[in-house]
């Protein structure tokens, strides 16, 4: 039934155009941005302030251009095989950024990506590779430093790489104080797993004397999947003791299991890697899931309903291939890409997440165009965690503007009675009221300041109406303020 839905929505999207569609105001847009091998950022190390201030400039022109195609959320990577992105005391510094294993480039990478994601109205959400430390060359460029150096009883070598051994049970704590290091140190929105699984050819993963030792009457793929469930349910309770608006996310592979409509799906998460994020979410143990759903057609959409449907209410967010459409890749279509952003939007996804971020910077195809012009064309609320914490906060006063050049400075006040961090939702229109539903009278969001600049044009006379609403970290959002009227004129009036 479902799908005899899906073709009859495409005939309507064809006949009339996407944006006759109502474009949604809630909504996740996010990007991985890579940081393994410079691949998105940064392209080159730097060893002087000139390399610095460069490596920093070349990030703001990333954020400057995904907040032109309003995406509100980045996935950055912040550990990459045993070596991470900011100041640690566990592992070494990456040498992406300084050129030099275990040295930092004379600033902090995740602390000023998160203060301009946050000042562009994004969430910076920490991408953690779990369990791969890398190949036999990185570890012996780690040296001393290197997780198998410090850790050997939690390391296994697999097909010529490393990886920490999830069946050791201090796997789990060690995993853990990675995360508490970031939790605790940095105003991350969120921590997003990756690689949370067994490896590739996981039958061959030399785990037997481990499996002996602690397995009591469990299978072996039984006993590595609940190896993984308590890790993750130790971490996603600690982090909401701590900070409980910290949003707990992974990225699984693209298909959970192998399903009725599709019996021969191949690699999925439950048989192949031993990976169970049906159960997590069923547990309440996920924010959401990006699983990476890098396929075509029918191994793409009943996924998306099969993940939708065992979502427990979370946020499922489907990943998309944008590298697929290089031609030394897949060569898709653009058509591929948007599909499934309109598939996901109809049947009950959250939002989309597009791997990689330079795939749609190059706008491969037109992928950064479309994304601007009309799948992104306003921007968008994040949705709601209601099942964290559903308090609505205070609402600002309303707004106060004032002329200054060719553009209108709008200022409010934080509500007198909220302590707890907010943003900001501004809201216009050129009509004498507003839309609250509407994603097209949203002017931005995600505003952490009390002001903003709103450029316009001197030599139009016409009238303005704002208003603002306030958010909680956990997305909930304000009545509005009362509504201002502006009138722009060139002349006095």
């Amino acid at each position: 039934m479902k799908r005899y839905c899906w073709l009859l929505l495409l005939l309507v999207i064809w006949g009339q155009g996407a944006l006759a569609i109502k474009l949604p105001k809630h909504e996740i847009r996010a990007i991985w941005l890579t940081t393994v091998y410079g691949l998105d950022w940064p392209h080159r190390p730097a060893a002087t302030p000139a390399g610095m201030k460069a490596q920093q400039q070349e990030l703001c022109d990333i954020l400057d251009r995904l907040q032109e195609a309003n995406f509100n959320t980045v996935f950055l990577q912040v550990r990459l095989r045993g070596d991470v992105i900011y100041r640690s005391a566990i592992e070494p510094a990456s040498k992406v950024f300084s050129g030099k294993q275990g040295v930092m480039p004379g600033y902090d990478p995740l602390a000023f990506a998160i203060e301009e994601c946050h000042k562009r109205g994004m969430e910076c959400h920490a991408w953690f590779v779990t369990f791969p430390l890398g190949t036999d060359k990185s570890v012996k460029e780690q040296g001393k430093l290197s997780v198998v150096k410090h850790h050997p009883k939690l390391c296994k070598r697999h097909n010529g790489e490393w990886y920490l051994d999830p069946g050791v049970p201090e796997t789990a704590d060690y995993i853990l104080s990675l995360v508490k290091e970031i939790v605790n140190n940095y105003d991350i929105d969120g921590i997003h797993f990756d690689y949370i699984r067994y490896p590739e050819q996981a039958n061959r993963f030399p785990d037997k004397s481990i499996y002996k030792k602690y397995a009591k009457k469990e299978d072996l793929p039984e006993w590595r999947r609940n190896n993984i469930n308590r890790m993750v349910v130790r971490i996603y309770d600690w982090i909401k003791q701590a900070k409980p608006w910290v949003q707990v996310s992974s990225s699984p592979l693209g298909k959970y299991n192998r399903i009725p409509q599709v019996p021969n799906a191949g690699w999925t998460a439950y048989e192949s890697v031993f990976q169970d994020p049906k159960k997590w979410l069923q547990q309440g143990k996920q924010d959401m899931i990006v699983p990476m759903m890098y396929y075509l057609h029918d191994n793409f959409f009943p996924f998306v309903d099969n993940w939708v449907e065992n979502g427990n209410g979370r946020l499922v967010v489907p990943g998309l291939g944008a590298y697929r459409m290089e031609k030394n890749e897949a060569d898709w279509a653009i058509n591929d890409i948007t599909d499934q952003i309109d598939y996901s939007r109809h049947f009950g996804a959250a939002g989309c997440a597009f791997f990689r971020c330079a795939n749609v910077l190059n706008n491969t195809k037109g992928l950064y165009d479309e994304l601007k012009n009309t799948y992104y064309k306003y921007p968008a609320q994040l949705p709601p965690l209601t099942w964290l914490n559903d308090s609505i906060p205070a609402s600002p006063d309303e707004i106060y503007v004032e002329r200054i050049g060719n553009e209108l400075k709008l200022s409010w006040q934080k509500p007198a009675s909220e302590i707890q961090d907010l943003t900001y939702t501004v809201y216009y229109s050129l009509t004498d009221s507003i839309d609250m539903d509407a994603a097209k009278c949203i002017l931005m969001t995600g505003v952490r300041d009390n002001e903003l600049y709103f450029p316009v044009n001197q030599g139009v006379e016409r009238g303005y109406t704002f208003c603002v609403s306030s958010s909680t970290r956990y997305h909930i959002e304000s009545v509005p303020s009362k509504e201002t009227y502006y009138y722009l004129s060139e002349y006095p009036k």
